[in-house]
C-alpha cells in the first residue's frame, strides 16, 4: 500500500508503475488495460467523461476532454503513455515493479519513462478541477498504449480510427522535456522542439545450411556479424540543424566555451552529455541478435535489429548509407519507420512554458533542443497537431536523469514530481 503521507502525484505514480505494462515490441505486451481502466477511474473521480479506445486486445487507449474557460481557443492536447519497456528484475536494486520509495526517490520501470508524467497530468488536473476551476482552453487528455513500439499498436491506430478525439486541437505537450540540466554549476531546462525520425531496421544475411563441424565459408551468423560490427563501430558526423544550433549557443552563453565544438560543449552537461550528443548526428545501434537452433548445425539465415534515429529529412540518405557500409550481401528490411519533426523555439505555448518554469524557478534559462528518440507526438502531427516535450523536473545535478530512459534502477526524485506537478498545473490554468 501506498504511505497516506507521500504527495498525491507520488502515490498515483506508485500505482502505475505496479501495474505491470512491458512492452516487447512486435505485439508481444503485456497490455495497459488495466493501466487504462486506473486511468479512466481516476478522471472519473474528477467528474470527467472518458473513452476508451482497444482496437486490439488489450492494448488500451483512454481519453478525456475537460472544458475550459473560453472555449474558442485550440485545445490543447496532453498526453503519456501507458507501457513501459521490460524490466530484468535480476539487474535491479529493487522490485521494478514495486514502486518503491527509498533515499527520497520513486523507483520502477516508468517512473522516468513515463508514468511519472502520467501522475503529473492526472494530479495537474485534479489540482484544478477540486479547486472548482477550469482551464483556460479545453483539455484533451489522451493515455495511448504502444508509445516503446513506436505506437503502432497505439497513437498511429487512434489517430486513423479515432480523430474525432482531437477535434478542434492544434498543439500538444508530453514527455521528454521540462527537465533540468546543470551546465557546469548552473542550472538550466530543456525544452523539447523536435524530434529525429525512427527507423528501425532489420539486418538478413542468408548463407548455406551444413553440419557445424565442416569447414564452411559460407555462413550466415559470420557475415551478419560482420555487417553489424561495421554499423556498431561506424561514427558518424556532425549535421546540425536550426535546434541543435540554438541548443549550443545556449550552452555556450551559460559555460562561457566557444560553440564550435558540439561535443566538448556537451560534455559541460555532465550526466546529459551522451544524450545531447545524440542529437547532434544519426545513431545506429544493434539491438537485438537472432540465429541458429542448434549447436553443431550452421543455420541458414541469421537477422540483427539495429535501431536507428536520424535527423529529419535525411532518412533516405542514411538507409542508403547502411546498405553501403554492410555489403550487398546482407538485405535491410525496414520494420517500422517514422517521420522527424522541428518547430521554431517560439509562440504563445513556447511562451507559457518557459513562464511557467520561470514562475517556479526564477532566472533560469530554458534552452531548446532535439529530442534523439521520439514520442506520440508524431502520431498527432499527422492531424495537424504540433507536440512538444514538456515534462518538468528540477533535477539534482549529479543525477543521470537521461541515462536512466530504458535503464537499470530507473528512478525520479519525489520532490521532482511534486514540481513537476505544480508547474504543470501553472500551465494549464493559464495557458
Amino acid at each position: 500500500m501506498s504511505d497516506p503521507q507521500l504527495p498525491e502525484v507520488v502515490r498515483v505514480a506508485q500505482d502505475l508503475i505496479r501495474i505491470d505494462t512491458s512492452n516487447f515490441g512486435g505485439g508481444n505486451a503485456k497490455g495497459e488495460r488495466e493501466a487504462a481502466e486506473y486511468v479512466g477511474a481516476y478522471l472519473e473521480s474528477l467528474g470527467l467523461e472518458t473513452e476508451y479506445y482497444e482496437p486490439i486486445p488489450r492494448r488500451t487507449n483512454v481519453m478525456a476532454r475537460v472544458p475550459g474557460r473560453d472555449r474558442t481557443k485550440p485545445a490543447l492536447v496532453v498526453h503519456g503513455h501507458l507501457d513501459v519497456v521490460p524490466a530484468m528484475a535480476e539487474d535491479w536494486s529493487v522490485d521494478p515493479f514495486a514502486g518503491v520509495v527509498r533515499d527520497g526517490m520513486l523507483w520502477g520501470r516508468g517512473a522516468v519513462d513515463m508514468k511519472n508524467m502520467d501522475a503529473m497530468i492526472l494530479t495537474a488536473v485534479a489540482d484544478i478541477l477540486r479547486a472548482g476551476e477550469q482551464p483556460e482552453r479545453d483539455l484533451v487528455l489522451a493515455f495511448f498504449a504502444d508509445e516503446e513500439n513506436g505506437g503502432v499498436e497505439g497513437s498511429g491506430l487512434v489517430v486513423k480510427d479515432r480523430p474525432d478525439w482531437f477535434e478542434g486541437a492544434t498543439e500538444a505537450i508530453s514527455e521528454v522535456g521540462g527537465y533540468s540540466i546543470t551546465v557546469d554549476d548552473r542550472r538550466a531546462y530543456l525544452l523539447q522542439v523536435g524530434e529525429k525520425a525512427l527507423i528501425w531496421i532489420r539486418l538478413v544475411a542468408k548463407g548455406r545450411a551444413g553440419h557445424g563441424s565442416r569447414l564452411h565459408d559460407e555462413n550466415a551468423i559470420t557475415r551478419l556479424a560482420e555487417a553489424v560490427a561495421k554499423i556498431g563501430r561506424t561514427r558518424w558526423p556532425i549535421r546540425l540543424t536550426s535546434t541543435t544550433e540554438a541548443l549550443l549557443q545556449g550552452l555556450s552563453e551559460l559555460s562561457g566555451r566557444p560553440a564550435d565544438d558540439p561535443d566538448a560543449l556537451a560534455a559541460a552537461a555532465g550526466p546529459a552529455e551522451a544524450f545531447l550528443r545524440s542529437t547532434f548526428r544519426t545513431t545506429a545501434n544493434p539491438t537485438v541478435l537472432s540465429a541458429g537452433y542448434k549447436h553443431n548445425v550452421i543455420p541458414e539465415r541469421a537477422e540483427a535489429l539495429i535501431d536507428v534515429r536520424v535527423l529529419p529529412g535525411t532518412e533516405d540518405d542514411v538507409l542508403a548509407e547502411l546498405q553501403r557500409i554492410v555489403g550487398d550481401d546482407i538485405v535491410i528490411e525496414t520494420v517500422v519507420r517514422d517521420i522527424g519533426m522541428e518547430v521554431p523555439f517560439d509562440g504563445p505555448l513556447v511562451d507559457a512554458m518557459v513562464a511557467s518554469l520561470g514562475r517556479h524557478d526564477p532566472g533560469v534559462p530554458v534552452i531548446p533542443y532535439l529530442l534523439g528518440a521520439g514520442t506520440d507526438n508524431k502520431a498527432l502531427s499527422t492531424l495537424g497537431i504540433t507536440g512538444y516535450g514538456f515534462a518538468p523536473l528540477r533535477l539534482p545535478a549529479d543525477l543521470d536523469f537521461t541515462g536512466m530512459f530504458h535503464g537499470v534502477d530507473e528512478r525520479v526524485p519525489v520532490e521532482s514530481l511534486v514540481f513537476g506537478q505544480q508547474v504543470l498545473t501553472d500551465l494549464l490554468r493559464s495557458y
